[in-house]
């Protein structure tokens, strides 16, 4: 009994430190999407700070504008990591109407 608790214990840890991490980068992509949003309706009304505000949502993370005829669209890309497993990269993209766009 103590054996087979001895070799399976390192695999349910490593399934659970998976988990963990799994649901760590998706409250993260969570965050990004969030602020993402925020950001692409600071860019339709004119606001600025739109950067600051994905920058501090997610660390590293930079954001790029692109306008689509009335839309402002807005997206970001931040790094991130499964603690030292590996690195991936986290991507949002939110579109809002542009206030500036001619009617």
């Amino acid at each position: 009994m103590t054996a087979e608790f001895a070799a399976v214990l390192p695999a349910v840890v490593l399934v659970f430190a998976v988990a963990l991490g799994g649901m760590q980068i998706a409250g993260e992509q969570l965050r990004l999407q969030s602020a993402v949003a925020d950001a692409a309706r600071m860019l339709g009304r004119g606001d600025t700070g739109a950067a600051s505000r994905v920058r501090d949502a997610a660390s590293g993370a930079r954001l790029s504008e692109s306008r689509r005829g009335a839309l402002v669209c807005a997206t970001a890309r931040a790094p991130t990591s499964l603690g030292f497993l590996f690195a991936i990269s986290l991507s949002a993209s939110s579109c809002a109407l542009d206030d500036a766009a001619p009617k």
